[in-house]
């Protein structure tokens, strides 16, 4: 019989067997906690763990139960809407067991835990994949780390490696004895021969003595560890290159942009920097919104701001080839753009609009996504169905009606494909 007894410490992922277990077996309700915290979060905010929330009916473990057994009988009061022969239905749990109701209706507290930021990502994302991913760049060069480079024959004390060095010094010995040891094997056979023969009074043999006495006297003074045998751990300082992209978000917050609109653009956006944060370490957000002229601005301008005009899309793609030219050259970045609109523009302006997508916007960007609120195809729909047919590996445009058609669109943007 052999008995293993593995007594290595535990480590501070002892419990991580039973997370991934329990990740498993709720992925539905965790999917369904991790949308809910999209649509309340901000677009910045997505770039660390999140904690969500599951129904706590739906982590109870099954139990076995001992039933009371045998044969009893028991006396109920009366009623006058039963007879004898009714079946009744089984109650439901937590049925006459006190109020556990809560304010969201799920009948008691709900269960709590923290996702960490992978997590949060793979959950969400688990079947889709960027199109055309091609990441032109390891550039951003903002962090160094320590990397063990061989040995030196200089260094601090503290790094002396013992073992390298015996390993050399031992090496040294046995390479500069090797001449030595031969010889003096030699000498040592001529010796006992002589000795044999003509005595140990034979010049020739004291000859002999007096070399092999030399001999060990050369093989004793080399020494055990010399100066050069000393190795020293190298270590030099080696930068790590990090993927970037940058996300341009195009909006339109002309008049018929209403406030229902904005929120159905937010979740997309937020959508796409969640999802971009699975392929890069970095990602820059540029906000552009636009009515009758366009301005880069934060995030809290973007989706909350009160201004309102006319409709000239052109401007905001103008503004963000400026952008892209004055900060995110193609060479060193990957580049991301989404348009919000509700499809209403100028009508002499959709024509420059689809010649600005198709000479200057998709030949530095990874993807370009047009998204339409609308309920039908407006004048920019029809002026990007063109482009969509020349470059359908770089260009997407989709229509949103209403809240739930957001992950279907996003879905079928960015599923794999085969």
């Amino acid at each position: 019989m052999i008995q293993i007894i593995d007594r290595r410490f535990d480590s501070k992922n002892k419990s991580s067997v039973n997370r991934s277990r329990f990740l498993r077996r709720f992925r539905g309700e965790i999917k369904k906690a991790v949308t809910r915290v999209i649509n309340r979060e901000s677009v910045k905010d997505m770039d660390s763990g999140k904690k969500v929330r599951i129904p706590a009916r739906n982590v109870a473990e099954p139990q076995f139960r001992q039933g009371p057994g045998g044969s009893r009988k028991h006396v109920h009061t009366g009623n006058d809407r039963f007879i004898k022969g009714d079946e009744l239905d089984r109650p439901t749990a937590g049925q006459d067991q006190g109020s556990q109701a809560s304010p969201d209706g799920e009948g008691m507290d709900s269960f709590e835990f923290t996702l960490s930021r992978d997590e949060f990502l793979e959950y969400f994302f688990e079947e889709l994949a960027l199109p055309n991913l091609v990441k032109r760049h390891l550039g951003s060069i903002r962090e160094y780390r320590w990397h063990r480079a061989g040995f030196t024959q200089t260094g601090a004390p503290n790094n002396l490696s013992l073992v390298r060095t015996m390993r050399g010094a031992t090496a040294r010995r046995l390479a500069t004895r090797s001449p030595f040891l031969k010889r003096l094997k030699e000498l040592e056979a001529d010796l006992e021969s002589r000795q044999l023969q003509a005595g140990e009074d034979d010049p020739e043999a004291r000859r002999l003595i007096q070399e092999i006495a030399r001999l060990r006297a050369r093989i004793r003074a080399i020494p055990f560890v010399d100066t050069f045998d000393l190795r020293y751990r190298n270590r030099i300082r080696v930068p790590l290159a990090t993927a970037q992209a940058v996300m341009f978000c195009l909006m339109d917050v002309s008049g018929s942009m209403d406030e229902n609109r904005k929120n159905i653009a937010k979740r997309f956006y937020t959508l796409l920097y969640l999802f971009l944060l699975r392929n890069y370490e970095r990602i820059d957000v540029v906000f552009i919104r636009h009515d009758t002229t366009a301005e880069e601005v934060d995030e809290e301008q973007f989706f909350h701001s009160k201004k309102t005009g006319g409709t000239l899309v052109s401007s905001a793609l103008k503004l963000m080839i400026q952008v892209a030219g004055d900060r995110y050259p193609t060479d060193l970045w990957n580049i991301y753009g989404a348009q919000a609109s509700d499809g209403d523009d100028w009508l002499e302006d959709a024509e420059p609009c689809r010649r600005l997508l198709e000479a200057e916007i998709l030949p530095m960007v990874q993807h370009y996504a047009y998204i339409e609120i609308a309920d039908s195809p407006q004048g920019l729909w029809q002026a990007y169905e063109k482009l969509q047919e020349a470059r359908p590996d770089t260009f997407a445009m989709r229509r949103i009606r209403e809240v739930t058609d957001i992950w279907p669109v996003f879905y079928d943007l960015f599923r794999k494909r085969t």
